[in-house]
């Protein structure tokens, strides 16, 4: 899933840079939970923000049997999505820090950062057969720092039905998608909807649209970039698209495909449950439409990787990386996947569950080929991300074109 925003930039940098003098001056982070730094270790605690009541009870029984086979109890703490990383930074500074850590994939950079996490290898812990985007992910200056059992990202989805009685094929390139939007719109009903708000869920809607055309978050005022944006104006402009996407959620994409009032939508797996539970409309999943015919989407990664933070007790991280291991061992990632409809990370076990799960199969396909969005910027991705999503708002509302708004969001983002 995707997170919310959280704190701004600044202030996390701010915090940031204490931490980082703070864990440098003493040399270790917290574990003050049972078992001392010499001592047996019988339980150890985590850290996420599964808060959702069938999501938690999921994880920690999930947890609780990985602790079993370590011989420790796991004390499973959640707290909201946009606490999380405000509390690690406090933890971080008081030395509390939990001994496992669940982080959204982009907050991985700005932790590991203020040296507050612990290289994997250290543990031997086997990275093999992750996709390579997912190890980016969980990557900060060449070494490993998380590791996700499972990840997502996004698909184009579209009603049967409609497209079946308007004579409309399933749209693979952007000139497909609009001409195929344009015959789906009519009173009462659009043929396209995306989430274009202004947050980050907006920009990593129109990530896969940058991205497939060869844009760049490093320089955002391209000609590749330009075009991709004025894809989503021209949607708008022309009727096929609502204007109203530039304040809709994800969630509220979905509302809008699940009641017949647009006929395709770009949204993650995570809506397969709800979509299961209604039965209606009869819905497929394609990759996300490309520029030209023969190129393959690229998509961004979504997912939480977890961590091992640093603590005074070897005794406890090692505790802490056994548990990590076991959450990402190929039987428990299939598990995740089977729950939450999401794609488990090694590429072996996530081919296998395309097989079994077919509306699985179009986000499998695409996580092969996905990217970290802090794979190019590392911790100065919020900069660019911000940026982007500023540049949608201004673009899609007629404000500026897509070309004065992207070279307005890149003096923004980068002074320059």
């Amino acid at each position: 899933m995707i997170s919310p925003a959280g704190p701004p930039a600044r202030q996390i940098a701010a915090l940031l840079g204490t931490v980082a003098l703070i864990l440098a001056a003493t040399g270790c982070g917290g574990g003050t939970s049972a078992g001392s730094a010499t001592g047996k270790v019988t339980s150890i605690t985590a850290l996420d923000y599964y808060t959702d009541e069938s999501e938690h009870a999921q994880w920690g029984d999930l947890l609780t049997r990985c602790g079993r086979t370590v011989g420790v109890k796991v004390e499973q703490t959640s707290v909201p999505a946009a606490s999380l990383v405000p509390q690690v930074l406090r933890q971080a500074s008081s030395r509390t820090l939990p001994d496992l850590l669940m982080l959204d994939n982009p907050d991985l950079q700005q932790i590991a950062q203020s040296g507050a996490l612990t290289p994997l290898d250290r543990y031997g812990i086997d990275s093999s057969g992750f996709a390579k985007g997912i190890l980016s992910a969980g990557t900060y200056r060449g070494k490993v720092y998380g590791l996700a059992p499972n990840v997502s990202t996004v698909a184009l989805f579209y009603n049967k039905d409609m497209l079946s009685e308007a004579g409309v094929a399933v749209p693979r390139t952007w000139d497909e998608l609009k001409a195929a939007a344009a015959k789906l719109t009519r009173p009462g009903r659009y043929g396209m909807a995306v989430d274009a708000n202004a947050s980050f869920e907006g920009t990593w809607q129109f990530l896969p649209f940058l991205w497939s055309n060869g844009g760049d978050e490093k320089r955002l005022d391209t000609p590749q970039a330009a075009q991709a944006l004025q894809l989503w104006v021209d949607l708008v402009k022309s009727g096929s698209m609502s204007k109203s996407v530039l304040n809709w959620t994800q969630a509220d994409v979905h509302d809008q495909f699940a009641a017949g009032r647009t006929a395709m939508m770009i949204n993650g797996p995570w809506r397969i449950p709800a979509l299961n539970e209604a039965k209606n409309p009869r819905w497929g999943v394609a990759p996300i439409p490309v520029p030209r015919t023969g190129q393959t989407p690229v998509t961004p990664l979504g997912g939480e990787v977890w961590t091992v933070p640093r603590s005074a007790s070897e005794a406890r991280q090692e505790k802490a990386a056994r548990v990590l291991a076991c959450l990402n061992s190929s039987t428990n990632m299939l598990t995740l996947a089977e729950q939450h409809f999401t794609v488990p990370s090694r590429s072996a076990v996530a081919s296998r569950y395309a097989g079994q799960v077919p509306s699985m199969a179009a986000f499998v396909r695409s996580v092969e080929g996905a990217r970290a969005r802090t794979g190019e910027l590392g911790v100065r991705w919020p900069e660019a991300a911000t940026g982007i999503y500023t540049a949608i708002q201004s673009a899609v509302t007629g404000e500026q074109t897509p070309e004065e708004a992207l070279r307005h969001a890149q003096r923004n983002a980068t002074g320059n």
